[in-house]
């Protein structure tokens, strides 16, 4: 006898993995969050990807290690980020994250977004910068950045937050900030720069 399958229903199709089902690495483990970043490719990487030549020093970079020891701005920037973070958790209610999550389709796609909500199927991203130089828009860099952590986490928009200021005295008693949405166009692209980079890497 044959038993009736039940039909499917749109509920019932496959679905993208929860981003919760896709994390590789938390910064408290500062030694497996580095080495994980170290293996694939991250926003940082992607915010440099602007031609062939650029593909190659990241790619160099990555597979013998670039020494950096940070800077005065690095290091304002850090001191700075968790302070900003709770005027975004207290202004739009998006906590901080420390996360690094893999993509749906492939896992050396990775991202550590700055800040993070999800509810209700929604995603929503916070990018955090601190810049000594008043901004006309979002710098293209960080645009990448931006379009990347959306790809990585399937989030619709992201909440860029940025503080200027002087002599590393904030100019402003509140930061600024801008919702940008995701761009399909930009993604597809930096998804193919960033196979273009790891190709590189397993051929150095």
């Amino acid at each position: 006898m044959t038993i009736a399958q039940p039909m499917l229903s749109l509920w019932d199709e496959p679905r993208e993995p929860d981003h919760t089902d896709r994390i590789v690495a938390h910064s408290s483990d500062r030694v497996a969050w580095i080495r994980a970043r170290s293996r694939g490719v991250t926003a940082t990487d992607v915010a440099k990807l602007s031609s062939d030549a650029a593909i190659e020093k990241v790619a160099i970079e990555k597979l013998i290690g670039k020494p950096f020891w940070g800077n005065a701005f690095i290091e304002h920037g850090r001191a700075r980020e968790p302070e900003i973070a709770r005027w975004v958790l207290r202004e739009h209610g998006i906590g901080p994250c420390g996360t690094l999550y893999h993509a749906a389709a492939n896992r050396w796609h990775l991202a550590t977004p700055d800040g993070l909500r999800a509810g209700d199927g929604r995603v929503e991203l916070v990018e955090i910068k601190t810049t000594a130089r008043p901004w006309r828009s979002i710098p293209r860099s960080y645009l990448r950045q931006v379009f990347w952590q959306q790809y990585v986490l399937g989030a619709e928009r992201t909440l860029v937050v940025w503080e200027q200021h002087d002599e590393f005295v904030p100019v402003s008693a509140e930061p600024r900030c801008r919702w940008v949405d995701r761009d399909e166009n930009e993604i597809h692209m930096l998804v193919g720069l960033a196979d273009r980079l790891l190709n590189r890497m397993r051929r150095l």
